[in-house]
């Protein structure tokens, strides 16, 4: 009796040791179907009510920041910028730039981020501070440059080229940045669409999901 009491207990203690490992490999894997908005949230479901904070937060649309941030990272929490390399490219040598995360935000602007939002604790490779960091930055580029917190076009070109490079205008002499603005574009009103669709049951508390 006492053995089989014994390797109860090891049983047990074993899941409790591998379940918060579980639990973090699930919540930093990507979503296994990119091209759904209603499927990332449906398997995501913490993502859906981090993404709906930012909405009444700082007033952007769900689907804007969401195909922007899958142009950015493919919803990878740890995603980098391609490595730099010296001489004739034989070395490489650090990153093309300090971009990391979620929303690939660079360490200067996730400072003024944090600096004037008061969230300290935020972290680049945390989806729900990613999301907000974007809402942040699509209602900037609203206020500073008037664009539309609904145009993902022209919000993209500011999150790539910063609100200055925009007015200058430097994605004119970037082709390739302007095939993809119109792509993220694309992408955000099939998000949209979809969105639309599920929206009302994504909404439904986790007690209402048990008796669908």
């Amino acid at each position: 009796m006492y053995k089989k009491f014994k390797n109860i207990c090891i049983f047990f203690s074993g899941l409790l040791v591998m379940l918060p490992l579980f639990l973090v490999g699930c919540a930093t894997t990507p979503p296994q179907d990119t091209s759904n908005l209603c499927e990332i949230f449906y398997e995501k479901e913490d993502w859906y009510d981090a993404a709906a904070d930012m909405r009444d937060k700082w007033g952007v649309p769900i689907h804007v920041p969401m195909a922007m941030m899958y142009q950015e990272s493919s919803f990878r929490h740890d995603a980098l910028p391609p490595r730099d390399y010296i001489l004739f490219g034989l070395i490489p040598w650090g990153r093309v730039s300090s971009a990391y995360g979620y929303s690939q935000a660079k360490t200067p602007t996730w400072s003024d981020y944090i600096r004037e939002t008061g969230n300290s604790g935020a972290d680049r490779d945390d989806f729900e501070d990613a999301i907000d960091f974007m809402g942040w930055f699509i209602s900037k580029t609203h206020s500073l440059n008037g664009i539309s917190k609904w145009d993902a076009n022209a919000q993209y070109l500011n999150y790539h080229e910063g609100w200055g490079g925009y007015r200058r205008k430097t994605y004119l002499r970037k082709g390739w940045l302007v095939d993809v603005a119109k792509r993220v574009k694309s992408r955000s009103l099939r998000y949209a669409s979809q969105l639309k669709t599920c929206e009302e049951d994504l909404q439904k508390s986790w007690f209402w999901k048990l008796f669908d």
